[in-house]
């Protein structure tokens, strides 16, 4: 009895010593996380010269707060955020719409060669996304979209990453639910929007969230398919605190802020349903 106790705290102890470890291992990972973050915040208010003085200094003396206000009237931000705000939410629900669809058909549908022309499209992922960047543009060019919202749009309305992820979380659903439906009269279209969906709602609100967070912080297209400020977004708008006179960090910044505060905010009011839809659809890293 005695040995049977011995080893059940020798095991304990390993199993704390293990915990403790994996503690110290994540705090450390969320300690690099925030650094960058806290120097973002720290260089917002400062001054010029103390945003480039060597060692950094993490603390002003004084906080600078006008420097948003400054980096807010430096460029049309309001425009820019206007432009992010609408081809954010254009960009989603046409991506959400064609996915929840495509998903649908590739999970409980049978038509003659689904497997083949899914594991076609699951092929297309592994191009990498700077690839398409030039048949695109020419694509717009030529039918005179650049320039345009539909250039920051339409390319982005479909995503096979999109489907994959959604056609993992509808599979999930037991056929019996979608036969039992159809006996009762459902139509395909009304079991999809009033059972499916509803009952996959935390892998769509993943799915959702990482192309609004995509979408939001898109840069090299939106530079490239757009000429003038008035349709800009804000990633692209950072750009006018980097002269040739040099880069305003302090404005550059508090603009920065601009840009992530949306996102960290919808982020912390959204997390349960983001891991709960990347654990139910299979999603990793």
């Amino acid at each position: 009895m005695n040995n049977m106790q011995q080893t059940r705290l020798k095991t304990k102890k390993k199993i704390d010593i293990i915990t403790v470890l994996v503690y110290l291992l994540v705090i450390a990972g969320a300690i690099v996380m925030v650094i960058p973050f806290i120097w973002m915040l720290s260089t917002a208010v400062k001054t010029q010269s103390e945003s480039i003085e060597v060692p950094p200094i993490w603390i002003p003396k004084v906080f600078h707060f006008e420097n948003f206000v400054s980096a807010w009237q430096a460029a049309p931000f309001a425009t820019y955020m206007m432009n992010s705000v609408f081809v954010t939410v254009a960009t989603t629900a046409l991506q959400l719409f064609t996915s929840i669809l495509a998903a649908f058909g590739f999970a409980k549908l049978n038509f003659k060669g689904k497997n083949l022309l899914f594991i076609l499209l699951l092929a297309t992922m592994m191009v990498p996304g700077e690839m398409l960047i030039i048949p695109n543009y020419v694509t717009l060019a030529k039918v005179g979209l650049i320039n345009t919202y539909g250039a920051l749009i339409i390319p982005w309305i479909a995503s096979f990453f999109s489907v994959f992820a959604l056609r993992q979380s509808f599979q999930s659903v037991p056929d019996s639910v979608y036969y039992s439906a159809k006996i009762d009269g459902s139509s395909d279209w009304r079991f999809l929007w009033r059972i499916l969906v509803p009952m996959s709602r935390s892998s769509i609100v993943a799915v959702t969230m990482l192309q609004v967070i995509g979408s939001w912080n898109s840069f090299m297209w939106p530079l490239i398919v757009t000429n003038s400020d008035s349709l800009r977004t804000l990633p692209v708008g950072l750009q006018s605190f980097m002269t040739e006179s040099g880069i305003q960090y302090p404005q550059l910044m508090a603009a920065t802020t601009f840009v992530i505060l949306p996102m960290a905010v919808l982020y912390l009011f959204l997390q349960k349903y983001i891991i709960a839809g990347i654990s139910r659809s299979g999603l990793k890293g």
